[in-house]
C-alpha cells in the first residue's frame, strides 16, 4: 500500500488511547526487518531515519529513503516515514521530496527562547510543505555519545506549564517529553516519572512522544502509553539485536566471507526484537 502519513497513524493511536511504534533504521536490513515484524504483528509502524543515519550514508538522504518507500509499498500494514532528530535546516528541507510525511526538529539543546524561535521557523516551513512536525522540550539525554542527564539536572525534565507555552508559541504537532528515559541505553532499567507524564498529558493538547524507549522495560512502556504517550521511539534495541547476531554468526564460522550470511542473521534478530516490542506498544490502552 502507499506510504501512510505519520500524523494519521499517531492520530489513530491517540483515538484508541494507544500508541504507534517508531523504529530508527540505518540499513536496508533494518527496514526489511521492521516491516516484516509489523506485518506479522498486524500493526502500523513508523520507519525513522535520523540525521546521524544520514551522516553515516555520506549525507545522502534519498537512497535510504527510497529503500524505505519501496519496502513499504507492498506491505500489508500502514507504514509511515519520519525524519528524526534533525538539526540541519538543509536536511529538513529535503524531507518532503524523499517521501517523508513528518520530521522531528531538534533544537532542545538550545536555551528556551532560541529553541522556540528555531522550532517556530521549522514548523512554519514544514506545515507549508505539508509535513507534520515533532519537537522536544526538556532534554532526553544520551544523544551524540553523551551520557544521560542526571535526574535533577537543569533541563532533564519537561515542565508542564513551559511545555504548554512552547506548543502555543511554536505550533508544533507533537512534543517529545523528557520524563526519565535516555537515548542509547543498552539496559532496560529506566524508570519513568508517571506523575509528570500525567501532568503533561493534562496540560497539552498535542500527542506526546517518548524518546529513548529501548531502555524502558515493558511494564513501564505500558504505563507510559496508558498515561498519554502516543508515539514510542526505539532504535538502540534493534542495534543491540543485530550486532549480537552478527557477532555470534561470525564467531561460529571464522571462514565466513559472504556478508549475506551474517546480514541475514542480523535481519532475523531485528525482526524478532521489533516483533517482541510491537504488541507491548500497540496493545496498551487507557482504562
Amino acid at each position: 500500500m502507499p506510504l501512510a502519513a505519520t500524523g494519521e497513524l499517531v492520530a489513530r493511536a491517540a483515538a484508541r488511547h494507544g500508541a504507534v511504534a517508531a523504529f530508527n533504521v540505518i540499513t536496508l536490513e533494518h527496514i526489511e526487518a521492521v516491516v516484516a515484524a509489523a506485518e506479522t504483528a498486524g500493526t502500523p509502524v513508523i520507519l525513522q531515519v535520523s540525521e546521524n543515519a544520514v551522516r553515516f550514508h555520506g549525507g545522502r538522504l534519498a537512497p535510504l529513503a527510497a529503500a524505505a518507500v519501496r519496502s513499504a509499498e507492498p506491505s500489508t500494514v500502514p507504514v509511515a516515514l519520519h525524519l528524526d532528530h534533525v538539526k540541519s535546516g538543509d536536511l529538513l528541507r529535503r524531507a518532503a521530496d524523499c517521501g517523508f510525511s513528518s520530521v522531528m526538529y531538534d533544537a532542545a539543546h538550545l536555551p528556551y527562547a532560541e529553541n522556540v524561535a528555531a522550532t517556530r521557523d521549522a514548523a512554519a516551513w514544514a506545515h507549508a510543505a505539508g509535513l507534520w512536525l515533532e519537537a522536544e522540550l526538556g532534554e532526553v539525554g544520551g544523544k551524540d555519545g553523551r551520557g544521560p542527564l542526571a535526574a535533577h539536572a537543569p533541563g532533564a525534565r519537561t515542565e508542564p506549564a513551559e511545555a504548554r507555552r512552547f506548543v502555543t508559541e511554536t505550533g508544533v504537532d507533537a512534543l517529545a517529553v523528557a520524563i526519565g528515559s535516555s537515548h542509547a541505553m543498552t539496559s532496560r532499567d529506566a524508570r519513568l516519572d508517571h506523575d509528570l507524564l500525567g501532568a503533561l498529558h493534562e496540560a497539552l493538547d498535542v500527542p506526546l512522544v517518548l524518546h529513548g524507549s529501548s531502555g524502558v522495560p515493558d511494564d513501564e512502556l505500558r504505563r507510559a502509553v496508558a498515561g498519554g504517550i502516543t508515539k514510542v521511539n526505539i532504535g538502540t534495541a534493534l542495534n543491540i539485536a543485530m550486532t549480537a547476531a552478527v557477532r555470534a554468526h561470525l564467531a561460529g564460522d571464522e571462514r565466513t566471507v559472504d556478508p549475506r550470511s551474517y546480514l541475514a542473521a542480523g535481519r532475523r534478530a531485528v525482526t524478532e526484537a521489533a516483533g517482541r516490542l510491537l504488541p507491548t506498544i500497540a496493545a496498551a490502552r487507557v482504562g
